[in-house]
């Protein structure tokens, strides 16, 4: 899992740097487990841009993946680790021996061959779930449900964990990768480890052809603009017209949160913003 650092043979080149995929050992996924992807360039089911730069990309096929975990109390065996375009952690293929395969997010230290399952009274290694009142306070766990049976939801990405800091009653207190304090039900499930392929936020883009592969579209700066496309747009140079950054719609741009309140709010003991 390091990175790969290329000579400046071309200005697109020259800062570009992208994983050695050391840790992958199959390049075609599993037919079964694909499903195609259609790709809605931004736009909602009425036809309108409700997330603008998003369009153009290279075709994928979607990795069904088994964020639930519930398949309890049967062993399964690690038969490939793979890249997924679809998300920034490595993904396992994983044969029960009922016969079934699934993929899960690919934990460190998770290799080829080695044995996982899901269920009361597993070992707390990588790649086992568990419930979080099965698993002891101190032990880092990923793809963390936020109610039971809804599947993983929080802590997906690569080289993230959340650490079990305390256990009270029904709730169980985690720190999450942002710093934030949460309290989660101790019934949700959990997979012990830090998510694989830590190194993915040191790699540099390097040029602007990239994040097209990727379906992100150039974006235009708002100064730039005429006042009818933006507030701060229009002007005669740069000029902002001493007016805070804000959106083309007015919502403040730095600092500004635009969190509601929500009824789970009650659940947080520490948010991630220092106050």
């Amino acid at each position: 899992m390091g990175i790969k650092i290329f000579k400046p043979v071309t200005p697109g080149r020259r800062h570009m740097t992208i994983s050695t995929y050391e840790e992958i050992t199959c390049a075609e996924p599993e037919r079964s487990l694909l499903e195609p992807i259609r790709k809605k360039a931004g736009r909602n089911n009425t036809g309108r841009v409700t997330m603008r730069h998003r369009g153009g990309g290279n075709k994928r096929y979607y990795r069904v993946i088994d964020f639930k975990r519930d398949k309890l109390g049967v062993p399964g065996r690690v038969a490939t680790i793979e890249y997924d375009p679809n998300r920034s952690a490595r993904i396992a293929l994983i044969h029960y021996l009922d016969g079934e395969k699934r993929y899960i997010l690919a934990p460190n230290g998770l290799s080829v061959g080695q044995m996982i399952q899901a269920g009361p009274g597993v070992d707390i290694k990588p790649g086992n779930a568990a419930k979080l009142r099965d698993i002891p306070v101190g032990t880092f766990v990923h793809n963390i449900e936020m109610q039971p049976g809804r599947g993983g939801a929080m802590v997906r990405a690569a080289g993230v964990a959340a650490q079990i800091m305390a256990k009270e009653g029904k709730y169980a207190t985690l720190r999450l990768p942002s710093g934030e304090m949460r309290m989660i039900l101790v019934e949700c499930m959990a997979t012990v480890g830090q998510v694989g392929n830590e190194e993915h936020e040191n790699i540099s883009v390097g040029k602007a052809g990239k994040t097209r592969w990727l379906g992100r579209r150039p974006k235009v700066r708002g100064m730039v603009m005429n006042p009818c496309d933006h507030p701060m747009g229009g002007g005669e140079g740069r000029s902002k017209s001493n007016k805070h950054p804000v959106s083309p719609w007015g919502t403040p741009a730095k600092g500004y949160r635009t969190r509601k309140r929500k009824v789970s709010d009650k659940f947080i003991v520490r948010r991630r913003y220092a106050k």
